[in-house]
């Protein structure tokens, strides 16, 4: 939602003498110069706030204090005297949704940009381009680019699939990451890591008290949620009636803003979860709109949305079709999402808290964290003790597993770029390795959800001060008790209803997607078979084939990796 370019002057690579032809353009797709940065020309859409600090730094999108309410001191930012000094006030003092341009008078060679740490405002660039803009479709309007297919990072994308590095499917094209700074000067560039989450894991950030731990993660959630509610006053909360979702709802309860609420059902069992969904409506006294996601919303070919990666399957597709048509027919201003909780509140499946337990709090917390673990998995002590002495004895694993499946036969291959947040600190714990390794792939939530282009879409509990205030959880009290994400659930216990709070069960669209694999296998056999994949020979065919013509078994999800080849081909087939 937040639509913008910044147009690097002198790096144009088309022949005009004003740029007056590419302003016309920009204006063709609802784009108008906001503000002239030094040697930056800043367009925006109408509905992009775009805040002015002097005469060379801007931020564009919703930026707030850390305390909620004192407004942004734009003199205060705007008398820093240089840009890292101005870029660690921002990442150290205020929160949101935004991106930090910045371009000294006294270098005109000079320009940076940082994104905020909960990467709401996409940042795409090039350089031979001289653009850094929000979406590859605006780019490409005004001629300032023409999309190459990057066949390399197909290949990779294809062995590790839905993971961001700054390295997009699109010859020329980069992404900054969230709570990355980029450093233009002259032809060249460099990237500087503002905010990581290693920082928040260290052991004089954690908490040691549950209760405070409690406290000031019910405190950031709840802010955060409010925060985003009374910017946006209307909006459609998708409450899938999970944990996650319903803590988003309880926040809401004395929010000033008009709240509602939506669900989806299948024709198959599975992912009815409308009547954890109604129990949290009526605590928010909003109504609720169920829709059945059926088949005939299945789709393998569709426009996704203006990712430079892949990044949509069906079902986010057809989810997005049905809350589209509610939130156009509610006049919300924005969607409301639960996405990241599980990551966020540390749902961990592995014996790596008790690993972390006994490392940085010794043999008692660590015994305890081995009975909360066996509680939790329901196995024996004995089991879960043997795990977590494995856990702790054996060599990290690496941050991803390579999937070949149904790729023809190459050279084994590392990722061509791995995340920079991949890069452990020693010494870490085997559970921060695991949920910062984890936080990192939520980075391509938004990309594929095509909602995000036309209302604001927000992840609070992916919003920077909920993802700090549970990084400084230690893992092992995330699982007290016997209870995934228990610090989650003790902080908002007197707000949920007990049939949520005490759950252990999540909802699954499995079923759902299994049925849909066996109605649609001629069709899918048929797009992999004959789309670019295969003209690019990157795909094991007589593998494929195999697979088509057998009976799909019973627990065999295979069919999952197959939704994964179809959005690749699916994407590359629209880049034209």
């Amino acid at each position: 939602m937040y639509r913008y370019i910044a147009l690097l002057r002198g790096r144009h690579t088309r022949a005009t003498d004003d740029g007056s032809d590419i302003d016309h353009a920009l204006r063709e797709v609802g784009l108008q110069q906001k503000v002239a940065l030094g040697h930056i020309e800043l367009y925006a859409s109408d509905d992009t706030p775009v805040l002015s600090l002097s005469p060379g730094s801007a931020l564009i999108g919703h930026v707030f204090s850390r305390d909620g309410h004192s407004p942004i001191d734009s003199a205060k930012l705007a008398s820093a005297s240089s840009r890292g000094e101005l870029a660690k006030h921002v990442i150290d003092e205020l929160w949101g949704e935004y991106l930090l341009l910045h371009a000294p008078k006294d270098d005109p060679d000079a320009t940076t940009v940082m994104r905020d740490p909960s990467g709401g405002v996409d940042c795409i660039y090039s350089l031979r381009g001289g653009f850094i803009a929000s979406d590859i479709s605006i780019a490409t309007h005004a001629r300032l680019h023409t999309k190459e297919i990057d066949w390399d990072f197909i290949r990779s994308n294809l062995i590790y699939p839905y993971l961001k590095t700054g390295r997009t499917g699109l010859i020329g094209l980069r992404e900054l990451l969230p709570g990355y700074q980029l450093n233009i000067r002259g032809d060249g560039a460099t990237i500087d890591e503002m905010w990581t989450p290693w920082d928040f894991v260290a052991p004089q950030q954690r908490y040691r008290d549950r209760r405070e731990a409690q406290a000031d993660v019910r405190r950031a959630v709840a802010s955060t949620v409010n925060r985003w509610a009374e910017t946006d006053k209307s909006l459609l909360l998708e409450l899938s009636g999970g944990l996650d979702s319903s803590i988003v709802a309880a926040c809401l309860q004395d929010a000033h803003a008009r709240v509602a609420c939506c669900n989806l059902v299948t024709p198959v069992p599975g992912a009815d979860e409308r009547r954890y969904a109604m129990l949290m409506a009526d605590v928010l006294r909003a109504e609720l709109h169920i829709e059945t996601l059926g088949f005939e919303n299945v789709h393998f070919n569709f426009p996704p949305p203006h990712a430079v990666a892949p990044s949509t399957w069906f079902l986010q597709h057809a989810s997005n079709e049905l809350k589209e048509t509610i939130g156009r027919r509610l006049g919300v201003n924005s969607f409301f999402s639960g996405g990241g909780g599980d990551t966020v509140f540390c749902y961990t499946r592995t014996a790596a808290p008790a690993a972390d337990a006994f490392r940085e709090r010794g043999m008692i917390a660590g015994i305890t964290a081995i009975s909360d673990l066996a509680e939790l998995h329901q196995c024996t002590v004995w089991k879960a003790g043997r795990l977590a002495l494995k856990k702790l004895l054996a060599p990290p694993r690496p941050p991803r597993k390579a999937d070949r499946s149904f790729l023809a036969a190459t050279p084994a291959q590392d990722m061509l770029e791995a995340h920079p947040w991949f890069a452990a600190p020693d010494g870490s714990l085997p559970g921060d390795r695991e949920r910062i390794f984890d936080l990192a792939g939520t980075q391509v939530f938004r990309d594929g959800l095509a909602r995000g282009a036309k209302w604001h879409l927000r992840m609070p509990l992916l919003s920077q001060p909920v993802v700090e205030a549970c990084l400084k959880v230690p893992s092992w009290m995330w699982i007290a008790e016997g209870r995934n994400r228990a610090v989650a659930r003790d902080a908002f216990a007197d707000v949920l209803p007990p049939d949520i709070l005490h759950r252990r069960s999540k909802g699954t669209f499995m079923n759902y997607s299994g049925a849909a694999y066996r109605q649609n296998k001629s069709v899918l056999q048929e797009y992999l078979l004959s789309g670019q994949l295969e003209g690019q020979g990157l795909l094991d065919t007589d593998s494929l084939r195999r697979f088509f013509d057998r009976d799909l078994a019973t627990r065999d999800d295979r069919f999952m990796r197959i939704f994964d080849l179809c959005a690749v081909e699916n994407w590359i087939r629209h880049q034209a």
